[in-house]
Order: C-alpha cells, then sequence, then structure tokens
C-alpha cells in the first residue's frame, strides 16, 4: 500500500559552514531516495536596522554575496554527483525570518537545517535560530547537529545518511505524538526503513507514607498501553512496514536518548505537543534535551504535510485520559 503520492519538495537551509555539511548530507540523501526537489537557501545575515545602503554595509554584502555565490554553485555541483538537481536561492536578513517567508513561498514537505554553525543559523546547542525555525515551522523540520559530523571523524558513532536502518518515534498516544507516528511511516516507507515506537513510563510517585497507590490501577494502565501499541505495530505492518514496540520506564529524555542509541536507529522523530513528557508545550525539557543531545537526527512533527493521496495508516480510536 502506498503512503502518499506526488513529488515532495525539500527545504535546505544553510549557512555554508563546516558543520552545515552533515545537514546538507542528509537533505541530499533524502531529496534522492524520495525521488524530490530540493532547494537550497542561503541567508546572508544582515540585521534589519542596518542600512544596505551604507557603503561599508554594500562592501560587506558584496563580499557575503562573493562567498555565498561560490559555496552554493559547489553545493549543486555535489548534489549532481548524487543524482540530485538542486535550486539554490540566496537572501538577505534574518535567517530565521526568511527560511520562514521561504516555507512559505515553496511550501515544501520538509525543511533541513543544522544546529550549530558560524551565524545565525545554527548557534551551538540548538542556536536561537534553528529554534525559531523549528517552532513556527508550518511542516516537519529535521535537525541535524553538527557534531555528528566531527564524531564520525574521530571513530565516535556513525550514521550513514544514504541508509536509515530503523526509525525511532516515542510515542504518548497524544494526537501530535500520532501525527509524529504517521508521518515517520511514511519517512520509513521512503527510506526502506523498519519503525520501532516507544513508550516510556514515567516514574511512580510515592504516597506520603511511602507506598506506591493504586497499584493495580497501574497494572491495568499497562495492560492497555501495551494492547494499544501492539494495535499500532499491526498497522504498520499491515502497510508493509517492519516495526516493534518497546516500553521503557524511567525519565522520558534519557529513556528516548538510550533507545536512539542501539546501533541500527538512525533517526528520531518526534511531536512537538503533547500531554506529558514529550508532551511539553514546543521546546519543553524534554523535546529540547533530545535535539541537543541525541546521537542521531531528530525530526520535529508540528505540521505533518501528506499529499492528497496520501492514505492514513493508523486507525485512531478516541484513547482514555489516564492512559
Amino acid at each position: 500500500m502506498s503512503l502518499s503520492a506526488g513529488r515532495s519538495g525539500i527545504l535546505l537551509a544553510t549557512d555554508g559552514s563546516q558543520g552545515s555539511l552533515s545537514a546538507e548530507a542528509y537533505a541530499l540523501a533524502l531529496a534522492r531516495s524520495w525521488s524530490a526537489s530540493l532547494t537550497v537557501l542561503h541567508v546572508l545575515e544582515f540585521p534589519s536596522g542596518l542600512d544596505a545602503e551604507n557603503p561599508v554595509n554594500r562592501l560587506y554584502l558584496a563580499e557575503l554575496m562573493k562567498q555565498a555565490t561560490q559555496e552554493l554553485v559547489e553545493l549543486k555541483a555535489r548534489a549532481a554527483d548524487r543524482g540530485v538537481s538542486a535550486e539554490t536561492k540566496i537572501a538577505t536578513g534574518i535567517p530565521s525570518e526568511e527560511v520562514l517567508a521561504a516555507v512559505r513561498g515553496e511550501e515544501p514537505e520538509l525543511i533541513v537545517v543544522g544546529t550549530r554553525g558560524k551565524t545565525g543559523l545554527a548557534h551551538i546547542l540548538l542556536g536561537s535560530t534553528a529554534e525559531r525555525i523549528i517552532r513556527a515551522a508550518p511542516c516537519p523540520v529535521l535537525a541535524v547537529r553538527a557534531g555528528l559530523h566531527d564524531e564520525e571523524g574521530k571513530g565516535g558513532p556513525r550514521h550513514n545518511p544514504s541508509v536509515i536502518e530503523r526509525i525511532l518515534v516515542p510515542i504518548d498516544f497524544s494526537d501530535c505524538s500520532l501525527d509524529a507516528l504517521e508521518y515517520g511511516a511514511l519517512v520509513a516507507q521512503r527510506s526502506k526503513a523498519s519503525v520501532r515506537i516507544l513508550h516510556v513510563l514515567e516514574p511512580v510517585s510515592y504516597g506520603l507514607d511511602f507506598t506506591l497507590p493504586h497499584v493495580a490501577k497501574r497494572d491495568h494502565d499497562r495492560t492497555a498501553i501495551t494492547r494499544r501499541l501492539s494495535d499500532l505495530t499491526a498497522a504498520l505492518t499491515s502497510a508493509g512496514l517492519v516495526s516493534d514496540f518497546v516500553v521503557a520506564g524511567g525519565l522520558p529524555a534519557d529513556s528516548i536518548l538510550n533507545a536512539a542509541l542501539a546501533p541500527d536507529v538512525g533517526l528520531i522523530v518526534m511531536g512537538t505537543h503533547g500531554r506529558r513528557g514529550l508532551s511539553h508545550a514546543l521546546f519543553g525539557s524534554v523535546t529540547e534535551f533530545v535535539l541537543r543531545k541525541a546521537s542521531c537526527p531528530v525530526l520535529t512533527v508540528r505540521g505533518p504535510k501528506f499529499h492528497p493521496g496520501h492514505r492514513p495508516v493508523l486507525v485512531r480510536p478516541s484513547i482514555p485520559s489516564n492512559l
């Protein structure tokens, strides 16, 4: 069964830095495996309060333009070597605003950004520009930490952008996490990857007498959760995907990061709103922590875009509010 039909579009936001090469590698690999169009946007960072006609500023912008043009020529050549036709664009202004403006014009299915760079596009530890893009983007965003590229060269964790074996999707049964699972299934089908669903049972709280209240209810909830996860896995299997699920205990962020350490996990797909844990408002502690510390790229899903021919994989009966 095909999950969607039609040609996808990917927007790569780059600053031309060494750190942005990791994001570029993933954008090219996805564009090739998805048969997607690729637009590359390079933003010349220039605060709106400055006079672009000032002689000094004109020289500064001219030098930035010359450098960006050369970098995009080289990027386009690298894309062609991988069988990807890339359209390149240059904008001037505040990086996050220019990227979001381009998204409104291009309407891509996916944005790819790095999370560290030499300009505003990716300050170390998820800089403000990448954060603003993820928070406001009307489509999923793939955040690729620049350190992944550096770690590979030092014998650290290796992730081949062209071969994503398994996709990890943490869920708490909220609508946003099920949206993430639906989109993760689409990515898995296109990338010929398997899917692992992760549900985290957060630590129980002790009563004032140091007893564990409602043990029977917790056991009942765990049984219901396991049944629901089995149903979701069966739905993925019916869509032709290899899938399994894991129930882990502990703090959500730690459990997600630990699950992502499995050698075959090449991507985390997360919803960005929900009830608890993963369910903080966007950039709550769990999502932010995972984005900063994950050993592989993280694809955040706030507003997934599906083609008109998309046939949903998941059946979503109402979930009890206590799960």
